[in-house]
């Protein structure tokens, strides 16, 4: 599909990040984008500052009524749905031994149900035009899971692992999926644990840029690619498949022995 004024696009987690930056640049082609995000007060300033196709849809991605309603909200102003990006998500990061089953229980009410709430809500609204993109972003650690972060890998795997069969349920249906697997975004993602991030992670100015990351995923949509990898070495992470002991020395030399501390 091409992205332009004729687009109507709905993103979750607009307010901020890698959202953000997507809402922005669908809004950049003249398209209608749907802010779907649960801070109305941002929203509403967002959507003022992208102009009168802008809706702002305050809601709890991980509330499967909210987003339901929040969709045909979207569908009624805008007068259909053409692009979905499920993108809200969360991250909380330290061993699993001792980490509050509750921030689990978060990570997978946002990341990994409103994903599916997300395109539950949506699918039927592309399928019945026959047309139609799904992008759901997931993470690097959706192609390998690192450790300390074993609940947040876990969320995104599950997301990959959707998006990669619903791509081949939806064959003929006019109806496509991408996946995007980002590497460490310059975002606020991990904002309210800097102090207490693994040894192996290192974000601050070795992060990618949020606006190439958005770039890319709106070529990916309309190139129609079966996935997005940013920065492109993220592509490595998908030969844990396949190698995963050369996967972990790859690692062991690019981040350090915190991001592979068995050798078998």
């Amino acid at each position: 599909m091409r992205i332009d004024a004729t687009t109507r696009a709905l993103v979750t987690g607009a307010s901020r990040g890698i959202g953000r930056a997507v809402a922005e640049a669908v809004a950049a082609r003249g398209a209608a984008v749907g802010l779907l995000a649960r801070s109305e007060r941002e929203l509403d300033t967002m959507a003022a500052e992208l102009g009168p196709r802008a809706v702002a849809l305050p809601a709890d991605v991980g509330d499967r009524d909210q987003v339901h309603g929040a969709v045909e909200r979207f569908v009624a102003v805008a007068g259909g749905l053409d692009l979905v990006v499920a993108n809200a998500g969360i991250a909380h990061y330290g061993p699993f031994l001792g980490q509050d089953v509750e921030l689990v229980e978060r990570m997978t009410r946002v990341n990994w149900l409103g994903t599916v709430y997300t395109v539950d809500a949506a699918l039927g609204h592309l399928i019945d035009r026959a047309h139609g993109h799904i992008v759901i972003v997931s993470s690097g650690a959706g192609l390998r899971a690192f450790p300390w972060a074993a609940g947040y890998g876990g969320t995104k795997a599950a997301q990959r692992g959707f998006a990669e069969a619903l791509r081949h349920e939806l064959s003929g249906s006019g109806v496509s999926v991408t996946t995007v697997f980002p590497g460490e975004i310059a975002t606020a993602l991990h904002d309210h644990e800097k102090a207490s991030m693994p040894d192996w992670y290192h974000g601050g100015d070795a992060a990618a840029g949020v606006d190439r990351l958005a770039a890319a995923i709106l070529r990916g949509v309309e190139r129609d690619r079966r996935a997005v990898h940013h920065p492109p070495i993220v592509r490595l992470l998908g030969l844990n498949g396949l190698a995963p002991r050369a996967t972990d020395a790859i690692l062991r030399r690019l981040r350090g022995g915190t991001a592979a501390p068995r050798h078998d």
